[in-house]
């Protein structure tokens, strides 16, 4: 009986073994020159490392860890489960401790740098890199009186930019979500892609794109647990008052609020919406993904706000939406609310993304859409 049971149980693993389809290529966030980690048609994840000396190795992705398997040059390889099309943050389990895949590219998530990859969504094509004129991203390093600290922000700038040296442009603020850095857009969202596509098909207007670091280093307070970072009053205090001045110095924009947007993503949204509420008279056009909405009740309460507002843009992952209304989230209905303020008299607009939830690309998605309506 033991050895049918065997027999059994083998001829099951090597079934699921055969499952697996062989047509693993190299992720796009592979290294330059690295074969791993892979992904085949199946939306697999395949990584392979280089351990002799562990015990057990594990890739970790999606919240799931799966066995990696020793070769016999002390190499160890395995694959997930499909995954979700887009860009997952994942790390390697080794012995216990949880390390980067020293073969992917390195992105800041989780408040970590680790690795990321990117599984094929069948709509990339709106962020893929193609042969249109390329826009840039800039690196600025600035001096912050009021968190007596330097400040990192990257600037994206069109391709027209240098071209049209009289030219001026509108502006849009795009911050990032907890856990994440001003390096969140630039790389995990595609930004610049993104807007190099749109601007060459003639689907939005050329606009500067700034992306801060929504955190601002604060005292710890006696005592306290939670200091060192503040959720919007002092990071929206720096916006508005050091870096918008300085991004108005250095570049040729249209310093006025109907020329001047603010969008994030969850945490990013969240402070968008504060920021906004605060200063309406800053910012005309607002952008939020996954992180709430403007209620009729937000704009009738905000002096200035139905004067100046000029767009209310509202973004979710439809599994994320599904999750919210169910009662996972705060259990409002975004859809509902922004009709209600669209019926009201504002300009607001919402976009839903199709299959996702709490993910890159429902945010790779909402920039999307959000952008061709900016400025228009």
């Amino acid at each position: 009986m033991k050895r049918i049971f065997c027999m059994v149980f083998c001829l099951m693993a090597a079934i699921a073994s055969a499952q697996v389809k062989e047509d693993f290529v190299p992720a796009s966030n592979a290294q330059q020159g690295k074969q791993y980690p892979q992904v085949n048609s199946e939306r697999r994840v395949r990584v392979k490392v280089s351990a002799p000396d562990a015990k057990y190795v594990q890739l970790d992705i999606g919240g799931v860890k799966y066995d990696l398997k020793k070769d016999a040059d002390g190499s160890w390889i395995g694959e997930s489960d499909p995954q979700d099309e887009g860009f997952h943050y994942y790390q390697l389990n080794i012995d216990g401790a949880s390390v980067p895949d020293p073969s992917s590219l390195y992105y800041y998530g989780a408040s970590r740098w680790g690795s990321g990859i990117d599984v094929p969504a069948a709509d990339e094509d709106f962020y893929a890199v193609k042969n249109v004129p390329q826009g840039e991203i800039r690196e600025i390093y600035y001096w912050s009186e009021l968190s007596q600290s330097m400040r990192h922000t990257f600037v994206y700038v069109p391709a027209e930019y240098d071209k049209n040296p009289t030219k001026r442009y509108p502006v849009l603020y795009l911050q990032h979500g907890g856990g994440e850095n001003e390096y969140g857009w630039p790389q995990q969202g595609k930004t610049a892609q993104i807007m190099d596509n749109l601007i060459a098909a003639g689907k939005a207007v050329p606009f500067i794109i700034v992306m801060e670091n929504g955190s601002v280093a604060m005292p710890r307070p006696a005592g306290g647990m939670m200091g060192g970072f503040d959720f919007a009053g002092a990071f929206g205090n720096v916006l508005v008052n050091e870096t918008i001045p300085m991004i108005d110095a250095r570049f040729r924009t249209i310093p006025d609020s109907a020329h001047r947007a603010m969008a994030g993503l969850s945490m990013g949204g969240m402070q968008t919406k504060s920021v906004c509420l605060a200063h309406p008279d800053v910012f005309s056009n607002i952008g939020i993904f996954s992180g709430g909405t403007i209620t009729v009740a937000d704009a009738d309460n905000t002096p200035g706000f139905r004067a100046t507002n000029k767009l209310v843009f509202v973004s979710f992952g439809s599994r994320e939406l599904e999750n919210r209304v169910a009662g996972f989230g705060d259990g409002t209905d975004p859809i509902q609310e922004t009709q209600e303020l669209k019926a009201s008299g504002a300009n607001a607009h919402y976009y839903i993304s199709p299959g996702t939830a709490h993910e890159w690309l429902s945010w790779r998605r909402a920039l999307y859409n959000f952008a061709q309506l900016l400025f228009k």
